[in-house]
């Protein structure tokens, strides 16, 4: 790098050179530190919501109904912080994937310049999620330990399109809910701020994850696309349904076992998660990984 301009390798792609400066040139001129851009010293305020109220899984059932305003604060506080704990998770199977697809591979290229750009901005979001939910007074949340040792599984076997169409799908979800919750004058300020950095640095990463889930499709077969459309609709049922884990209902002293049926049967919610996907499917069509055993798992999470 010389005066802040990336050269690139001649044997990387004219497409994927362009792409992978365009994020390096944009990384270095925007990007955040939440140590010092994330108000940490401040209490937390109680009257404000850890999200968007419309956001929370609870959000027009009876039970929201019968909640007090106090409730629904805390409960969307400890939904935030779930959904938080959930992107860790994801984030660290993440950054071990970029980093394997890019293990031994010319450091001259841009791409390969961008892919430890990413993974540093992804660890930074990771340390980001875990001292807000820990100020949102919130335990850990871990997905199901089946989740777990499945994510295990993935990070260590899932290569090219498989791999960053699954980065794709997380970004994609958590971006379009954080979008609201940063703009929401309802929403606790320093979890506005995290979402703002999130949603602006993510923004790059799911643009590297289209163009090179575009450039490994673009010389699949029908069998590759196939395997690989089912391992990214199975991988986004379980990030998917991972993100609130029902011990928030406990943590926000609800009744678990009747905040978990209505929860599940809440089709506002579903609606809200459909109404956020609309672009994510729009890309996955185009891709041609919206195959019929591929929809069935996007229709059980409630993404189409």
């Amino acid at each position: 790098m010389a005066n802040g301009t990336v050269r690139p390798a001649s044997h990387d792609l004219p497409d994927e050179r362009g792409v992978a400066r365009r994020l390096l040139e944009s990384a270095a001129v925007l990007a955040y530190d939440p140590a010092t851009e994330v108000d940490w010293e401040t209490p937390l305020d109680k009257d404000f919501h850890g999200a968007s109220p419309e956001w929370s899984t609870l959000y027009g059932t009876p039970y929201w109904a019968e909640l007090t305003e106090a409730q629904r604060r805390e409960l969307t506080r400890q939904e935030a912080a779930s959904v938080a704990s959930t992107g860790i998770w994801f984030e660290m199977i993440l950054q071990q994937m970029v980093l394997r697809d890019m293990y031994a591979k010319d450091p001259t290229g841009a791409d390969f310049q961008w892919a430890l750009t990413e993974v540093a901005e992804e660890c930074r979001h990771s340390i980001m999620f875990a001292r807000g939910a820990e100020k949102l007074g919130a335990p850990a949340y871990r997905p199901h330990r089946l989740v777990i040792e499945l994510g295990r599984a993935f990070k260590t076997l899932a290569f090219g399109e498989a791999a960053y169409a699954a980065i794709l799908v997380a970004e994609e979800v958590l971006d379009v809910m954080q979008r609201d919750w940063m703009r929401d004058e309802r929403v606790v300020p320093f979890v506005r701020t995290i979402n703002n950095i999130h949603v602006v640095e993510e923004s790059r990463h799911m643009k590297f994850a289209r163009e090179q889930t575009r450039k490994r499709l673009a010389r699949a077969g029908r069998v590759r696309r196939h395997i690989n459309a089912f391992v990214v609709a199975t991988a986004s049922y379980f990030i998917v349904t991972s993100m609130v884990r029902k011990q928030v209902y406990e943590s926000a002293g609800l009744d678990v076992e009747r905040a978990v049926a209505e929860a599940r049967a809440n089709e506002h919610h579903k609606s809200m998660m459909r109404a956020s996907c609309s672009g994510l499917m729009e890309f996955l069509a185009s891709a041609r990984l919206l195959t019929k055993p591929a929809l069935a798992f996007y229709k059980r999470a409630n993404l189409i």
